[in-house]
């Protein structure tokens, strides 16, 4: 077990760009980190040893969020390792472009398993322990702008984040006042070649604040969340203005 007081972090989608610094950022924080890791070991490594150099306790364990069994299994183990769980970071994502009407039946499971049903599952095993807490605890969603907007070649993906806010809400008012639930809703922080359909020059056009995001951005929510203790059920948008347009 971690050591007594020690708050604890259980966190999907940590071997990301985005993903490594919110772990990192949040291990430093003083959270032991226990994160799932699905495409490449070698990377979930290295970002264990990193991790461990500030939070030595920290453990990793693979699991597919896109199987409902395996996130079951993933808290099973993590409950053998620790004995409470402050903090669920629920961000493992995929993306890519999806154009009507040719979309296959195993694109929109791909995309909507990964981003809905894994979010919803992973929120479902943090809130069976959470609820049963003497203390407040937290679970941050990682959402997208792209909910609130009209993406024409990405329907499975865009309702899939849409459905994330709504079960942000939904878990905010049924585990209120125990567990504070919030999403956050990145614009383009980083641009994935061969995924984004523009180039950057014409995502920063459409962005008030003329730049692409960075991750250092989102970090900086997480940890606001962290220290906040009267906000739940809420989106906060960090996209440089782009919702504006």
């Amino acid at each position: 077990m971690t050591q007594p007081g020690k708050k604890v972090c259980f966190m999907t989608g940590a071997t990301g760009r985005l993903g490594s610094e919110i772990a990192l950022s949040v291990a430093g924080q003083g959270y032991t980190i226990f994160f799932t890791w699905h495409a490449s070991e070698p990377k979930a490594e290295e970002l264990l040893e990193k991790i461990r150099w500030v939070s030595p306790e920290s453990e990793m364990v693979h699991c597919s969020t896109s199987s409902a069994k395996e996130i079951q299994a993933a808290f099973a183990a993590f409950l053998k390792r620790f004995d409470r769980l402050d903090l669920l970071i629920a961000s493992a994502s995929n993306f890519y472009a999806t154009p009507l009407p040719d979309v296959s039946e195993e694109e929109w499971d791909s995309l909507v398993d990964t981003n809905l049903k894994g979010t919803f599952f992973t929120m479902q095993e943090a809130s069976r322990i959470m609820q049963k807490q003497p203390f407040t605890s937290r679970i941050i969603t990682m959402a997208d702008i792209s909910a609130d907007l009209v993406w024409k070649n990405f329907a499975p993906y865009t309702v899939a984040k849409a459905g994330v806010v709504h079960l942000t809400k939904v878990f905010a008012k049924t585990f209120a006042p125990n567990i504070l639930v919030n999403a956050i809703a990145p614009g383009t922080v980083t641009l994935n070649p061969g995924k984004d359909m523009d180039s950057e020059e014409e995502m920063v056009a459409r962005i008030p604040l003329r730049r692409l995001g960075d991750p250092l951005d989102i970090v900086k929510t997480v940890l606001f969340l962290l220290e906040s203790d009267y906000i739940t059920g809420q989106v906060i948008t960090v996209d440089g203005g782009r919702m504006l347009s």
